[in-house]
């Protein structure tokens, strides 16, 4: 086994560190999902994707310097950014319903929960 200099070894715990929080997404996932018992994406996926995405990407950089791994981790961060933007934008849109307080999608008429009239912005509009 090759002796590790102190910034061999630095760089590896980067890389090792950045696959772990990767994957890890996964595994955040599968919980929210099996807890609600259908798919769910959670903030917390796009956020642990973009933390190992920019991981990978700095022990590509300055330590493994291959161009397709670099390549692979340059961009790949855009769509969790993205994603985030969209999911904040669609949660931030839905309706809450007065009676229940569930959090109702924006085009909703009627809380599923409870069947109460639901009242939002655009209702308000074109009243």
């Amino acid at each position: 086994m090759k002796h590790m200099t102190p910034w061999e070894i630095a760089w590896n715990i980067v890389g090792w560190t950045g696959q772990a929080v990767f994957t890890s997404r996964f595994l955040v996932q599968w919980y929210a999902s099996e807890r609600k018992k259908q798919v769910v994406v959670p903030d917390s996926f796009w956020w642990l994707s973009i933390v190992g995405c920019l991981l990978m990407l700095m022990f590509a950089v300055f330590y493994d310097r291959h161009p397709v791994i670099i390549c692979s981790y340059a961009i790949s961060w855009i769509p969790y950014v993205r994603n985030l933007i969209i999911q904040h934008r669609h949660v931030g849109a839905h309706l809450d319903c007065p009676n229940c307080k569930r959090s109702c999608p924006p085009n909703a008429k009627f809380c599923s929960e409870c069947g109460t009239r639901l009242v939002g912005k655009n209702a308000a509009l074109s009243a």
